[in-house]
């Protein structure tokens, strides 16, 4: 026989061990628990103290019958883990309704252990026992062969210790794998709990996504600010001086070193307002009032804004408010033909909600399949779990409503 059907037998050994004790264990508290519940059906009894050691029986008897199910629970997921390799997650604690311990029994995960223990008192007890009994033929027959030493006794010995011997590891197979796949569809978490884990696992990874993203568009914003723009400030003001000084050279001269001047002036302010796109220092060091404030004035068509946020919320709900005051005003000047928009944010309980309407020509939409700013407006709100919904009939007005979920 292999490594691999040892370890088999091994946890077969070791599983009837566990069956067999925690079933009994099971039967002892559930046996004691409904001899109390008779008793205290039947009526008084003659010695009051009877009376009250029945009503402590009832009523305490879960209590140890939790602490069974689940430590033998766990000394299964140990066994399966530890000899066979097969890792099986505790399923989520779930305390359910009522107090204790009457919630945890309301929880179904603890209803599908006791299930496997009285499961397992068939597929490790008799199964494991069976298995056993079958490795262990030729010690069984040497013992009887020599309670009653007979030739036919010999040989009908020989041929079913034989047989048996044949058929041990096949059914130690399936004895083993009898008891994993019981062991995982009641000792490990159930589907629902699997979709629930698979769930915040995702939303986990989402957040740190979101927040890793926003931390390289700062690291980005500190580096084009403290090097890039600085050398582009250095260069245009050295071009300004020498379009200053050099009035004497020809004129070609001249209109090389202005020409260079006015395009290092609008390189400068091409990357200041990238770098304002990226991630705007002020939304950092002033709050969202003052970054917003910024956009209206910087619109190409008059805007009127209210923000009422006393309490800020987190820089990455901040991040995403501003970006989509920006680029729905954006959306605005490029394509609603508006003569005005209202910008309104204001923070109710943990909901920060943001207004933009306009004036315009109305019939905006969020596409199926892009081509237009709107759904990037609907994918930043929903990297924070937030909503955004578009009301735009044909003639205007057009209002946009995102509301984002502040964790701070």
């Amino acid at each position: 026989m292999t490594s691999k059907g040892w370890r088999r037998v091994l946890s077969v050994a070791i599983g009837l061990l566990l069956a067999v004790s925690g079933l009994a264990m099971i039967v002892t508290i559930l046996g004691l628990w409904v001899a109390a519940v008779l008793s205290l059906l039947e009526g008084p009894t003659s010695a009051w103290w009877l009376a009250v050691v029945y009503a402590v029986t009832a009523v305490a008897a879960p209590i140890p019958m939790l602490w069974v199910v689940r430590a033998w629970s766990a000394m299964h997921r140990l066994r399966l883990r530890a000899i066979l390799g097969v890792t099986i997650q505790k399923p989520p604690r779930n305390p359910g309704r009522g107090p204790w311990p009457i919630g945890p029994w309301r929880d179904p995960a603890t209803w599908r252990q006791l299930g496997f223990h009285l499961l397992a008192g068939v597929i490790n007890g008799a199964g494991g026992a069976l298995a056993l009994a079958c490795l262990c033929a030729p010690l069984l027959a040497v013992g009887f062969v020599a309670a009653r030493p007979s030739l036919d006794f010999g040989v009908i010995a020989a041929v079913v210790t034989s047989v048996m011997v044949v058929v041990a590891p096949p059914f130690v197979s399936w004895v083993t794998q009898a008891d994993e796949s019981s062991a995982r569809r009641l000792l490990g978490p159930s589907r629902n709990d699997e979709l629930v884990l698979q769930v915040e696992s995702l939303a986990r990874i989402r957040t740190e996504v979101v927040a890793a993203t926003d931390a390289e568009r700062r690291r980005i914003e500190r580096d084009l600010h403290d090097g890039a723009q600085q050398r582009l400030v250095s260069l245009a003001m050295n071009l300004g001086m020498a379009r200053a000084a050099f009035t004497e050279v020809p004129e070609p001269v001249r209109q090389a070193i202005a020409e260079a001047h006015e395009e290092a002036i609008l390189a400068l302010s091409e990357l200041r307002d990238f770098i304002r796109g990226l991630h705007p220092a002020v939304l950092e060091d002033r709050g969202l009032d003052a970054a917003l404030s910024g956009i209206a004035a910087r619109a190409p068509l008059p805007v009127r804004l209210r923000v009422d946020v006393e309490q800020r919320c987190s820089a990455t709900v901040e991040a995403v408010a501003y970006f989509i005051v920006s680029e729905a005003l954006t959306n605005v000047a490029k394509h609603a033909q508006a003569t005005r928009a209202d910008v309104t944010v204001t923070r109710i309980g943990r909901i920060l909600r943001i207004v933009v309407s306009d004036d315009g020509r109305g019939g905006a939409a969020i596409p199926v399949d892009g081509g237009t700013g709107l759904l990037g407006l609907a994918q930043r709100a929903a990297s924070v779990d937030g909503t955004l919904t578009i009301d735009s009939p044909t003639g205007g007005p057009t209002i946009i409503t995102a509301e984002l979920p502040c964790e701070s």
